[in-house]
């Protein structure tokens, strides 16, 4: 994979995706679709970099290998699956839908079209959870687990255009829809096993809100027992965390750090990776993202992908949508 499209210069886009892709040696940034001229306008481009409306004019570009998706869930199934039969990589930021039946979009792909779809659940590829995962892997906590994972986001704070995109992002579903895809995604590839739900609840923090803006659930995965809340719109927010607590041990991984604390007995690791989780984050994801299409140089390829296989898969992304629309159904009831 030699030539990148980004598509959408949204907050994420802007600030995290095409970073990232300007950081990695191995490809080019040939074009960006981005209809919103204000987004535009925001967007520090390095010149040579061309402008499209809509996706179609970048699929017909032989020099576009990869497209990144850095689109809302409610666009991104048609826009994911157009790029992949044409041939393209893709790089689909979660959720990859906004519900299972929207989510059904992708069943018109062949195996080899859905190998090419990568599922930007970017913190999956951070240093201090694969040594989260090894450490409960290895028993280092105990048998039987309490895994309790806060994640509170979107502030509401006196940027009335932020707060007007968090309202709007909800009529597309409660958090829960949108933070889940990360955790659940996370609390598979942690415990090795699939959830059982237990019970779930949800609560609006005022009228005029589209769907419950705070929303938790109680599931099972395997021997370990799994509290999670996801919190949008709020004053003040709680504290970003995920814990695993064990009958030798307690891992506690910072929410908006990711610096990892396990204490065992009198002992206690502390990893802090470098550099800020974002960045280390979002370039590891892209190289990934760059091996799937075969690396530096690499063409579209005509096997499952040009080199590496997807990892978070498609099937990682709508397995955690469905966990997702579990919590919010059951919450809701």
């Amino acid at each position: 994979m030699k030539g990148i499209a980004l598509v959408g210069l949204g907050e994420i886009g802007r600030a995290a995706h095409l970073p990232a892709i300007l950081r990695n040696p191995d490809v080019t940034l040939r074009a960006v679709v981005e209809p919103d001229p204000a987004q535009l306008a925001r967007a520090d481009l390095p010149p040579g970099v061309d402008v499209h409306p809509d996706l179609a004019a970048v699929l017909d570009r032989p020099d576009v290998d990869g497209v990144v998706l850095a689109t809302p869930p409610w666009v991104t199934p048609g826009l994911a699956v157009a790029a992949a039969r044409r041939g393209r990589f893709v790089l689909a930021e979660k959720p990859v839908a906004t519900s299972v039946a929207a989510g059904a979009a992708y069943d018109v792909l062949t195996p080899t079209e859905r190998a090419r779809i990568q599922v930007g659940l970017t913190y999956r590829h951070d240093p201090a959870m694969v040594a989260l995962r090894d450490v409960i892997a290895a028993g280092e906590l105990g048998d039987r687990l309490l895994v309790r994972a806060h994640v509170y986001d979107e502030q509401r704070t006196s940027d009335a255009a932020h707060t007007e995109l968090i309202e709007r992002t909800l009529r597309h579903g409660s958090p829960v829809v949108h933070e889940g895809a990360h955790v659940f995604d996370w609390l598979r590839y942690l415990l090795g096993a699939e959830p059982e739900l237990r019970d779930a609840w949800s609560l609006r923090t005022r009228d005029g809100l589209a769907a419950p803006n705070l929303v938790g659930a109680r599931l099972r995965y395997g021997p370990a027992e799994a509290l999670v809340e996801f919190g949008w719109l709020t004053d003040v927010l709680p504290r970003t965390e995920l814990s695993v607590l064990g009958d030798r041990g307690l891992a506690v991984l910072d929410g908006r750090t990711f610096a990892l604390t396990v204490t065992t007995g009198d002992d206690r690791m502390v990893i802090d990776p470098v550099p800020d989780r974002a960045t280390r984050c979002f370039d590891r994801q892209l190289a990934r993202f760059v091996a799937l299409g075969g690396g530096r140089g690499g063409g579209r390829g005509g096997g499952r992908g040009g080199g590496a296989a997807a990892e978070p898969d498609l099937d990682d992304g709508l397995r955690a949508l469905a966990v997702s629309e579990l919590v919010e159904r059951a919450g809701a009831a």
